[in-house]
């Protein structure tokens, strides 16, 4: 059964007939890591999402798969080697959705980083995560350090810091996770949301669910629950009566995004602000997007919002840190904003909060994650699938393999490695050209795609009058298919945002195109005019809400930079 929306009734009938090993609750990157784990260790998983996959912060982070050198300050010296060695598996296992990122971190007097702490903290860095020795450090002179950006501010500049990251599509990253999970046979459905949980001798065994888009309402049952619902995760808490001791508390975090043209950089930077929080500005795809704030947030965790004082802080410290660049609100071309599920610290503000995650288990039975990084996913899949696997020894005498994930490529990542992944693509793009597209075509999408490129090739050959009947470019129409066949969309925006990015680094196709696709959306799906207007008019709300900032103002606490 492929995995798309076409299916779902079967989905749903699935989800009814079976009794599940493990219910997965939530979509996000975590979600999809721990299924993805449990199945392939022999556990027969179902996952299921209240909204689209990635929806919450997995689609809206600062898109750097990164080790946190910021932490190396706070002393959590074995987050900073954890999730440093992860960074170099989440590469591994799908280079196409993942890429290294030379990062530039200037260093002027009186900043946050000296020199000397800069080069002993790098060294540091590169022991503990275990960094290959071509990505090793290295500290540049002021002269060096401007000849990789000229755009960073002269006065006072010392030198700098020059190392690596991972730059990842968080959203793209976290589909072809949970499309590796249905791979190996999860069954998982997004708009499918827990409305209760079901019990037997005081024991959770299930959940009531009720279908977002149908509005059905049916039970799914499985031996273990696993509460992984992000910044939900409390209120599946208070379901259970378990939401004690430790709780969250949501930070928000938002990045602006300004074309190329207005704000030209070429070199990932790392630099600090007048009041000595750390930034990133980042270029991709012709685009510069520059965040994150770090703000406690209380509000709707489904549609944080930009402030004011939001984009006012972030154009301000591109000014303070690119003052020739001359950057102003209606250089912003869209904008993104995010809630962190960070574990509530009495008297820390947002940035000093730890991005630790943790475990709890219920008197029910319910086993719950949070907190943690977009980094570390595997790891926390991997320390909950174990504490399964050690339940059901104990409970059922049933044993299963030990984690199978380290070396286990994602959905479309089979490509032989990241060293293999040019050559490839030089090899696959000539089925692109053989269907008609110009060699940049097919690049962009075994880019995108990876291993999954063939399908999206065979797709638009076998559819390619579709793409001339609605109007649609050759490679938006590709994305298109293929997302509705294989990667579970349903709505306009779950393809405009999360499939594809457009809405945050390429707006000018979603207004250009929104309409064919919505048509083309409608006839597969059997929308109704109604249906189809509804959907037009939120993505139009989606266009305008990451332009326009909403009027609250926010006081800031200290802001940070993490995913």
């Amino acid at each position: 059964m492929q995995f798309s929306n076409l299916n779902r009734q079967e989905f749903v009938n699935k989800f009814k007939s079976e009794v599940f090993d493990v219910l997965v609750i939530g979509g996000g990157i975590t979600g999809a890591g721990i299924a993805l784990d449990a199945q392939t260790r022999g556990m027969k998983t179902a996952l299921v999402e209240m909204q689209d996959f990635a929806a919450g912060t997995s689609s809206r982070s600062t898109k750097l798969v990164h080790g946190g050198l910021r932490y190396l300050k706070q002393f959590e010296v074995k987050m900073v080697a954890e999730v440093g060695k992860e960074r170099a598996i989440v590469y591994e296992n799908g280079p196409h959705v993942t890429t290294p990122e030379w990062m530039l971190l200037p260093i002027h007097k009186g900043g946050t980083f000296g020199r000397f702490s800069t080069s002993i903290g790098l060294r540091v860095y590169d022991f503990l995560a275990g960094v290959k020795k071509s990505e090793w450090r290295k500290m540049l002179s002021s002269h060096s350090t401007l000849a990789k950006e000229p755009l960073i501010k002269q006065a006072g500049l010392k030198g700098g810091g020059y190392y690596v990251e991972y730059r990842t599509d968080d959203a793209r990253l976290t589909i072809e996770v949970m499309k590796a999970a249905v791979e190996k046979g999860v069954l998982a459905c997004n708009y499918t949301k827990v409305s209760k949980l079901l019990y037997e001798n005081g024991q959770v065994i299930g959940a009531l669910i009720q279908d977002q888009l149908t509005g059905e309402m049916y039970q799914i049952h499985a031996k273990k629950i696993v509460n992984a619902a992000g910044p939900w995760v409390d209120q599946i808490r208070e379901m259970d009566q378990s939401k004690k001791g430790k709780v969250l508390q949501l930070s928000k975090g938002v990045h602006l995004v300004i074309d190329q043209s207005r704000f030209p950089l070429k070199q990932a930077i790392y630099f600090d602000t007048p009041d000595k929080r750390m930034v990133f500005a980042i270029p991709r795809d012709g685009k510069t997007y520059v965040g994150t704030t770090d703000t406690f947030y209380n509000e709707d965790a489904v549609n944080p919002s930009m402030t004011e004082s939001d984009r006012s802080y972030i154009l301000n410290a591109i000014k303070y840190m690119f003052p020739e660049v001359k950057i102003s609100e209606k250089d912003v071309e869209s904008s993104w904003a995010g809630v962190r599920p960070l574990i509530y610290e009495e008297g820390k503000n947002a940035s000093e909060i730890s991005r630790k995650d943790e475990i709890w288990e219920s008197n029910s039975g319910l086993i719950t994650i949070a907190g943690g990084k977009l980094t570390g996913y595997r790891k926390m899949a991997e320390t909950v699938v174990n504490l399964l696997a050690e339940k059901f020894k104990s409970e059922a005498g049933r044993s299963f393999k030990t984690c199978q994930t380290k070396y286990l490529p994602i959905s479309g990542g089979d490509v032989g490695g990241s060293k293999q992944f040019p050559s490839f693509i030089t090899k696959t793009v000539n089925k692109g050209l053989e269907i008609g597209l110009t060699k940049d075509e097919g690049e962009a999408l075994v880019k995108i795609y990876g291993s999954n490129s063939n399908i999206v090739f065979e797709l638009l050959n076998h559819h390619m009058s579709d793409a001339e009947k609605y109007q649609l470019p050759k490679v938006l129409f590709a994305k298109l298919l293929y997302a509705i066949e294989y990667e579970m969309v349903a709505t306009p925006i779950d393809f405009f945002n999360r499939r594809t990015g457009a809405i945050l680094f390429d707006i000018q196709t979603v207004k250009e195109w929104k309409k064919q696709v919505i048509a083309y959306l409608a006839d597969r799906f059997h929308w109704s005019e109604q249906e189809k207007y509804k959907y037009l008019t939120s993505v139009d709300e989606a266009l305008k809400a990451v332009v326009t900032p909403v009027d609250q103002p926010e006081p800031y606490q200290k802001a940070g930079n993490d995913n």
